[in-house]
């Protein structure tokens, strides 16, 4: 498996990472200080190999380093969240 390095494309508001030539896409609204992630998107050809997780877990690091405060809209990112405490104090 060949990953690239995590992308946040601002002008597209979204998080990409590719893997095998298909894009993972963790899509956002920002709106100031507080990121929203509205849907996640894993191509069925990479489904089942962490990308997702690694995808989410890359954005949610970049928007602690912003300082920003995290909506998890999207139910995959609610759900990581849920089972990574770690990332709770980014909720707000």
């Amino acid at each position: 498996m060949t990953m690239q390095q995590l992308r946040d494309n601002r002008a597209e508001q979204e998080f990409t990472l590719e893997v095998d030539g298909q894009t993972a896409v963790a899509a956002y609204q920002r709106e100031g200080g507080v990121i929203v992630f509205t849907h996640t998107l894993v191509p069925p050809e990479i489904e089942g190999r962490g990308v997702g997780s690694k995808l989410i877990r890359g954005a949610l690091d970049s928007a602690r380093d912003q300082g920003l405060r995290v909506v998890p809209q999207c139910p995959f990112v609610k759900a990581f969240i849920d089972r990574h405490p770690t990332y709770r104090d980014l909720l707000g």
